[in-house]
């Protein structure tokens, strides 16, 4: 039986700037990354770190905190909030010095109450400008990375809504060190002029062959069934690429965005037998638990190794 090939993580500094050591940066710029059509507002927004203890320490996968100024409903001030960055290692600029995120400004309106509510960091900085000034802290995040060794994988990436984020930065990372294995990227969003950075990743499905793309509808494109499509129904629906990628020992997944869609995902690899992504505990047929409660479910396996997970 053949080896695994050994999955080594980067070495990264972890919170060389805190909530109480927080730099002070400009806005580079804040732009919309959704169609002009979009009902939603998300923007691309970018961070100036030069001469700061952050600059060239990110890595793709990792987040950055973000302070909104004021204070909670009990005076303190408000917390930190964390957004993963959508720049490559080196940054947007190839030095480490500009840095991004992917903001959706939160809007709603509470079900029972009708009151309208905001997302109180989401709403401050999709509404800073170029020039303006944002306090940042970091680096977060130790194992949502890709290996050190990148060229000895392929790559299966999840992502929904604003999940898409580290994926940028990771396939830029890729694609910068001449990357020629196997990705996929399965994105999954309610309406087509929600794709985030759409020309980028179709652009490289047309000129890399190795590079696979798979927007995901779950609104608009209904499956022969007529039930809505999710990134799990991918796993089905696209099998005969899929499979092939998920059965080589070297493939790695990563799953990105709202929390409990790993769920559907692990479902998934249960039902199509890739099994290996995932540590069963106190079963012998992993088969039983798509019919087992969340809880008996959650409680009877977790991530394996070759499976990595970053929900909100």
């Amino acid at each position: 039986m053949p080896t695994m090939t050994r999955i080594t993580l980067p070495e990264v500094e972890l919170n060389i700037c805190n909530k109480n050591n927080a730099v002070e940066v400009p806005i580079l710029e804040s732009v919309i990354a959704t169609s002009g059509a979009s009902p939603n507002i998300i923007r691309h927004i970018t961070f100036d770190l030069s001469g700061t203890p952050l600059e060239g320490k990110f890595f793709a996968g990792q987040s950055i905190g973000i302070l909104p100024p004021g204070t909670d409903e009990k005076g303190k001030p408000n917390a930190m909030r964390l957004y993963s960055i959508s720049s490559p290692s080196r940054g947007e600029d190839g030095a480490g010095r500009h840095h991004s995120t992917t903001v959706k400004r939160v809007i709603g309106e509470h079900w029972e109450t009708q009151q309208l509510f905001t997302g109180l960091c989401s709403n401050y900085l999709s509404s800073l400008r170029a020039g303006d000034r944002v306090k940042v802290a970091g680096p977060s995040g130790k194992r949502f990375l890709l290996p050190e060794n990148m060229h000895d994988f392929n790559y299966v990436f999840f992502a929904t809504g604003t999940g898409i984020a580290p994926f940028r930065g990771m396939i830029m990372d890729l694609m910068q060190a001449g990357y020629k294995g196997k990705i996929a990227l399965i994105f999954g969003s309610p309406y087509r002029t929600d794709l985030l950075y759409e020309r980028y990743f179709r652009g490289l499905a047309a000129e890399n062959p190795g590079f696979h793309y798979l927007p995901t509808i779950s609104r608009e494109d209904p499956r022969a069934d007529g039930s809505r499509p999710y990134v799990q129904c991918q796993l089905i629906d696209r099998a005969d690429l899929l499979d092939p990628i998920l059965r080589q020992e070297n493939t790695l997944i990563y799953i990105c965005g709202l929390k409990g869609m790993e769920t559907g995902i692990i479902k998934g690899l249960i039902t199509q037998n890739h099994t290996d992504y995932l540590q069963l505990r106190g079963t012998a047929d992993p088969s039983a638990l798509l019919s087992a409660s969340s809880e008996e479910f959650k409680k009877s396996l977790k991530p394996g190794d070759r499976m990595f997970l970053e929900v909100y």
